[in-house]
């Protein structure tokens, strides 16, 4: 029944659902608070919202986690110059929040700090504040960011990501 009742919140949400759940008032929030945390930073963040799975991926049994690796490599997070990128995943149809940070900021941090700030975000996701979460995740990794990676204006800080939210 657990495996229907999957398949069946996954068929029933799309990017539609998506975009209920950020406005487009809430979507350009975050793209400028991106900015924002990108300006204090040599980081890079990108945000992803998917509201289901289609059938194939449900089909090969695949997991929010396996999504996520899978858009990391997609969007190219993994390719920018610092090697500390950052893919903040949401997939309303689990409920789950994953987040990946590429080599070069993920052996600077502690082995269970990003499944701890995802558990703590998923409190808030939880309740339905959608923005409230990925906001703070934004702040938190950006805090991060600019404590191993800061913007001291020694060098050049391209934008080597999108800040756009990508919603699917």
């Amino acid at each position: 029944m657990n495996t229907l009742s999957r398949w069946m919140r996954h068929l029933w949400l799309d990017a539609a659902d998506s975009r209920r759940c950020l406005t487009r008032a809430g979507l350009r929030r975050l793209e400028e608070a991106v900015a924002r945390s990108e300006a204090r930073h040599l980081g890079e963040l990108r945000l992803c919202v998917e509201g289901g799975l289609g059938v194939p991926d449900l089909w090969r049994g695949l997991e929010a986690r396996e999504r996520a690796v899978q858009l990391f490599s997609q969007l190219r997070v993994w390719d920018t110059a610092y090697n500390n990128g950052v893919l903040i995943y949401l997939l309303l149809a689990d409920r789950r929040i994953e987040i990946l940070a590429d080599r070069g900021l993920h052996a600077r941090t502690a082995p269970d700090f990003w499944t701890t700030l995802a558990n703590r975000l998923s409190d808030t996701l939880h309740q339905g504040d959608f923005e409230a979460g990925l906001s703070l995740a934004i702040e938190e990794i950006g805090l991060l960011l600019h404590q191993h990676y800061p913007d001291d204006g020694r060098v050049h800080n391209p934008d080597e990501l999108p800040n756009a939210v990508l919603v699917l």
